[in-house]
């Protein structure tokens, strides 16, 4: 079996930013993303997901790593002025890098 070293991008934000994020993942080049509602408490306080459109979500995406550094630069440059978010990546490897 052959792994392929690849970037797991994982973006936290406000549900607002939604639309705005999913269209720069595009535009980076991600072929799909994994989007859920999440909860937790930060810098920002407490935020609970009983009113959709005010919620967190959490994206998570699998690029390479060119294209994951595009995003994490245009998220910062772009994004974290305007909306509550935090962005990490982490190395992973993966089977089917064709996927991705």
């Amino acid at each position: 079996m052959k792994l392929h070293s690849m970037k797991l991008v994982t973006i936290v934000c406000e549900a607002l930013a939604r639309t705005f994020v999913t269209d720069l993942l595009r535009e980076v080049g991600a072929h799909g993303y994994t989007l859920f509602p999440v909860e937790g408490v930060g810098a920002q306080g407490s935020r609970v997901a009983d009113i959709e459109e005010f919620a967190n979500i959490q994206i998570e995406v699998v690029l390479p790593p060119a294209a994951a550094l595009e995003l994490l630069t245009r998220l910062e440059r772009d994004f974290f002025t305007r909306f509550a978010m935090i962005a990490f990546e982490s190395d992973i490897q993966v089977v089917r890098s064709a996927k991705f």
